[in-house]
């Protein structure tokens, strides 16, 4: 198998098409909106595989991941369509390739997203995050995020971590976030997280019925050791302290007011079904559909903080959205 992608060809039949050399030390970059090469392949790729002549011709992808760009219908010999990895190629074929970067090629790039900003200055970022909405790209949710907004919004955003998130809600959970736009306020807020000095209250719905009596759940929250995509109250997890004040109770559900102490991946859902109190239609946790919630009834409702720069109080509120908004009035109606 020859080492490099000029093995292959007999010249790139589109100007700027071709694949360095390996031997000159690098391979050109695929823009995000990926782009077309076409070769001659020459006698050397004579009788190879394709996803081989592939795999040489453009070596800054995975074979993977132009196996997967065959199976989508991306390549094609003589102008025929071509989708099988194993087929043997001949010389003198004019291969044709559309490269489209892998998903993750996405997870930075600026995105046009609408967000409802509740605060702003040149060192701070306080928006109402609606329920759906990712903040930072993952497996499965590489755009479409609350980064990819913020990295539109603010070109200055690029150049700090995580584009200045500093905490996250849950992908089902609304409300208030805070958001570093400078790195003296990224560092500061950060500082004020793990000092626990930034207040944040939480309205939930919760299935079964709590009592009037405001309780504390202090328990470690680490990976459920049976199923890697929850959380759980497990023995050596980081500690997770979750105060709770009860609002009403009715029809088996229960309406609360839940302050975070830390600030650990599902907290407040894990705590309280390690309680047997799911949130209504969190399924994750054993949650069911109530009073139309079809998504995890949780709300970040109050942010309280020191500003970052000049460390006077801010206070904000956010009013729950329209379906978590008629849950709770039907809990709470007496």
């Amino acid at each position: 198998m020859p080492s490099n992608a000029k093995d292959y060809m007999g010249g790139p039949s589109v100007p700027g098409a071709g694949v360095e050399d390996a031997s000159e030390g690098g391979v050109e970059e695929v823009g995000i909106d990926g782009e077309t090469r076409e070769w001659t392949l020459d006698a050397e790729a004579h009788a190879q595989r394709l996803d081989r002549v592939l795999a040489s011709l453009v070596p800054e992808f995975s074979r993977s991941h132009l196996q997967g760009l065959l199976a989508a219908g991306e390549v094609s010999l003589d102008g025929a369509l071509a989708t099988t990895s194993s087929r043997k190629v001949r010389a003198g074929q004019k291969l044709r390739i559309r490269l489209v970067p892998p998903a993750e090629a996405r997870a930075f790039t600026p995105q046009d997203i609408p967000l409802e900003v509740v605060f702003e200055d040149a060192h701070l970022l306080v928006i109402h995050k609606p329920a759906g909405l990712v903040v930072h790209p993952a497996p499965g949710n590489w755009s479409g995020t609350l980064l990819n907004g913020l990295l539109a919004r603010d070109p200055n955003a690029a150049r700090l971590p995580r584009a200045g998130i500093v905490h996250r809600l849950d992908k089902d959970t609304s409300g208030l976030m805070v958001v570093g736009r400078s790195l003296e306020a990224v560092t500061a807020l950060v500082r004020d997280m793990a000092a626990r000095d930034i207040s944040r209250r939480y309205l939930a719905i919760a299935h079964g019925e709590t009592g009037s009596q405001p309780f504390t759940i202090e328990a470690p929250v680490g990976r459920d050791p049976v199923s890697r995509v929850r959380m759980a109250v497990v023995p050596g997890g980081k500690p997770a302290r979750t105060d709770v004040f009860p609002v009403a109770s009715r029809e088996g559900l229960s309406a609360l007011r839940c302050e975070l102490h830390t600030g650990r991946t599902h907290q407040i859902r894990v705590h309280l079904a390690s309680r047997g109190h799911p949130l209504v239609a969190d399924a994750v946790y054993g949650g069911r559909p109530a009073l139309g919630m079809d998504r995890q009834a949780l709300h970040a409702a109050e942010l309280a903080l020191a500003h970052p720069i000049s460390r006077e109080m801010l206070r904000f509120e956010a009013a729950p959205p329209a379906d978590f908004s008629a849950a709770w009035a039907h809990v709470v109606a007496f």
